[in-house]
């Protein structure tokens, strides 16, 4: 038994998102605010609600226009005297709900027998739905309606009260009293977890249909349906959870906390320790015959310091029955001690680190030790994070104490571990050892290993990439931002299934997989990605916009170095993801008999030996096409999908003087390098340098036109060391004052014209603004 996918609707900004669960680890990525915290929450929220109760923010904020017109409509006909008829059917579209579909074994059938919708079901998709909807619609109508009055009467008092004092003024001109609750939403502000709950509703598979266009498409429960009695997922799942906030660092202790020291904002392993040793150690509950020494102990412990303490306060009771109490019938006071194991462990020294120390003769010293809280943050996390994925695996398999007693009742045959965030602090090597580990860490229990009856799914969000290359494709879960205006009227999000991009085992796969490792890419994270054709472009880019571009320099964008023979194998991840996407890459021109490298030229027929531009953008293979096609022709963009598109960027003719001369020529680039150089003239006449800058320096004084200085450039390139010209330029000192070539320059201003319009259709929503709800939102499916 697993779960294969939740379908989260109405939550945050998952208006309406299926999130695939892989058997052992899921991973979620994305760009900042792409909704990774909200699916997390989502699932503690509906699987862990005394931990983590709702609030009225978890409803999406389209929904809220609906909410405030449900309090309106009860408003109004309760100021006229109307009767109300309250169904839930308003709230039904609105409403957050998480829809779990597990797949169980045909041998597993009894442990969901509450949850089975119909009597022949006999094992394989199984679904069930959590909403989170009104306790009881009549009494949130009489509590609503009890505020909304009250409010009125207050505001009809004050008003009075001001117009008793200046009984000449105008109504209409005093100030809106503003009181709690102003409307519905501000009324569920404090009530909500009094009177919404979770209630679980069955789901037919038969009606399970895939997502359209990255949207889920939950289907529409009867009007009829019963919610299942008590708690039906009680027994099936476990969940454990890490948040991102884990707070590490400084111990602060109070004035009158000597032994009392306690971390802000989180737990610290001392902590964790003592939970833990209470839950599974402590002789104390239920002893077996192994605990009975350490007893013994503790009670002659107990009986040393009794008599101890006894003699030490014999002269102060002595001298207080001087006052007349204790008299004859009155009881004695007596000191005595209780000795608890899990005492050993509260206090600030309870988890020390050694430290090793070797003195100047060489002979043995003691050990050093050092408090808890004066580690480094990063080893405290890993080790605090390794230690609770411990914990969990223990308390779900009810290891030690816990077998005993309340605690020990059936396993969950499903342990559901989530953790946000774990690369905090984190050096980038020692995230990968965790991401590698942690599912490790979670099944080492000598009845779990392998084991398909007792099932662990860890669920990991993250914004490393270190994280993210050590995790396989097929577990990787991309959440991608969609602005307002493009499904609703608010920001949302949509999460995108990356199992799905390449196909298993593809030749295409591995390629990316293995490229995305070596690079260390943060592709996943960024909000647009430049892919460039060699070194050279790699290093000067980034000045470039740093340079000049300053949109885009404080735009979060990656600059991947791939080649234009590879850079096209990128494509079915791009399109998945949805990224806007600018691609620096070579003409790479062929002659047109022999199919050997040669200068540009137009009118030779030549052909480009680019798979990008040949089977990806602008699709042509035609040099002399190329060079004239429109800018338009370079841009490939989505139906349907403002924000998303891919251009391409290459070598086109340009008009040049050359130094001392008073033509204008066209010279026809084959290289970022040269073009580099032809947009520069002057620069590189007098720039100083060996190698390649040489040989460029020698072919624009030696003159003789454009063709001469392009085929002497083209000449030097052929065995130049690209690299050591880029670190060359790049070291200058007046290195602001170069011009980008200008196939490059136009890629990257059509960059930013698209980064600024991103920011705008964002920005410029109003977030009061409501789209269409519900079933209408999602063209028939809540």
């Amino acid at each position: 038994m697993h779960i294969e996918f939740v379908e989260i609707s109405n939550f945050r900004k998952l208006l309406s998102a299926r999130v695939d669960l892989s058997d052992e680890t899921t991973l979620f990525v994305g760009a900042n605010n792409s909704g990774k915290t909200s699916a997390m929450l989502a699932l503690r929220r509906f699987l862990t609600p005394r931990r983590c109760p709702f609030e009225i923010h978890d409803f999406t904020l389209c929904h809220w226009k609906a909410v405030v017109g449900i309090g309106e409509s009860w408003i109004n006909a309760h100021k006229a005297g109307e009767t109300i008829d309250l169904v839930v059917a308003p709230w039904v579209p609105i409403l957050p709900t998480l829809d779990l579909w597990i797949d169980v074994r045909e041998d597993e059938v009894h442990r969901v027998q509450p949850l089975v919708p119909m009597m022949d079901w006999i094992g394989g998709q199984l679904g069930v739905r959590l909403r989170y909807e009104p306790k009881d619609l009549n009494s949130l109508f009489k509590d609503f309606i009890a505020a909304v009055s009250e409010a009125d009467a207050m505001r009809a008092a004050a008003l009075a009260t001001a117009m008793a004092k200046h009984s000449d003024l105008d109504p209409a001109s005093l100030p809106t009293l503003t009181i709690w609750p102003e409307n519905l939403i501000d009324f569920l502000t404090r009530r909500l977890g009094t009177l919404f709950t979770i209630r679980v509703y069955p789901l037919d598979p038969s009606q399970l249909v895939p997502p359209q266009k990255l949207r889920a498409l939950p289907q529409l429960l009867p009007a009829a349906a019963k919610a299942i009695e008590g708690d039906p997922l009680g027994g099936l799942i476990k969940v454990h959870d890490i948040p991102a906030q884990r707070g590490f660092g400084e111990v602060h202790v109070g004035p009158e906390e000597d032994d009392g020291q306690t971390s802000v904002g989180g737990t610290r392993l001392s902590e964790q320790l003592r939970s833990y040793y209470a839950k599974h150690l402590d002789p104390a509950k239920g002893p077996d015959p192994m605990d009975l020494e350490a007893l013994q102990a503790m009670e002659a412990a107990e009986g040393a310091f009794d008599a101890r303490l006894t003699d030490s306060f014999k002269e102060c009771f002595t001298e207080v029955a001087g006052l007349g109490y204790p008299g004859v019938s009155d009881p004695r006071p007596r000191v005595s001690t209780r000795l608890r194991a899990i005492d050993g462990l509260n206090h600030s020294a309870a988890v020390n680190f050694e430290v090793d120390v070797i003195s100047d003769t060489g002979e043995k010293t003691p050990l050093l030790l050092l408090p808890e809280g004066s580690n480094g943050l990063g080893y405290q996390n890993l080790i605090s994070m390794i230690f609770r994925l411990m914990s969990f695996r223990d308390a779900w398999m009810r290891v030690g104490k816990a077998s005993k007693g309340s605690e020990a009742t059936s396993i969950e045959p499903l342990h559901l571990v989530l953790v946000e965030e774990p690369e905090a602090h984190l050096h980038a090597q020692v995230q990968q050892v965790f991401i590698k580990k942690a599912y490790q860490v979670l099944r080492k229990h000598s009845e779990l290993g392998a084991s398909k009856t007792l099932r662990t799914q860890l669920v990991v969000s993250t914004h490393s990439s270190h994280v993210a290359h050590e995790t396989p494709f097929a577990s990787l879960r991309y959440f991608r931002r969609l602005p307002a205006g493009m499904v609703a009227k608010v920001p949302v999000s949509t999460v995108v299934n990356l199992s799905e991009v390449f196909g298993s085992g593809s030749d295409t796969e591995r390629f990316v997989t293995r490229y995305l490792r070596a690079q260390h890419a943060d592709l996943f994270f960024a909000d647009a990605v430049i892919l460039v054709e060699g070194p050279a472009e790699r290093m000067l880019i980034p000045n470039f916009i740093r340079a000049h571009y300053e949109v885009l320099h404080q735009s979060y964008i990656t600059l991947l170095e791939i080649g234009g023979s590879h850079a096209h194998r990128l494509r079915p991840l791009i399109d998945h993801l949805g990224l806007l996407t600018l691609i620096v890459t070579d003409l790479d021109t062929l002659s047109a008999t022999g199919g050997s490298s040669v200068q540009p030229a137009k009118g030779a027929g030549q052909k480009t030996n680019n798979a990008t531009l040949k089977t990806w953008i602008p699709a042509n293979d035609d040099v002399d096409t190329l060079m004239d096609i429109a800018p338009a022709a370079k841009i490939l963009a989505a139906a349907g999908d403002t924000l998303f598109a891919v251009r391409a960027a290459y070598q086109t003719p340009v008009a040049i003087t050359l130094p001392g001369s008073t033509t204008q020529e066209t010279a026809y680039p084959y290289t970022f390098e040269d073009a580099l150089v032809f947009e520069n003239l002057a620069y590189f006449a007098a720039f100083p340098g060996i190698g390649l800058i040489a040989k460029f320096r020698d072919a624009i004084n030696a003159g003789g036109g454009a063709g001469a200085v392009g085929l002497a450039m083209y000449t030097a390139l052929k065995n130049g060391k690209k690299a050591e010209f880029a670190l060359d330029v790049l070291m200058a000192s007046d290195f602001k004052s170069l011009t980008a070539p200008k196939y490059i320059a136009e890629g990257l201003q059509w960059l930013l014209e698209q980064m600024k319009k991103k920011q705008v259709e964002i920005l410029s929503t109003d977030p009061t603004m409501v789209a269409p709800t519900g079933a209408e939102a999602l063209g028939g499916n809540p």
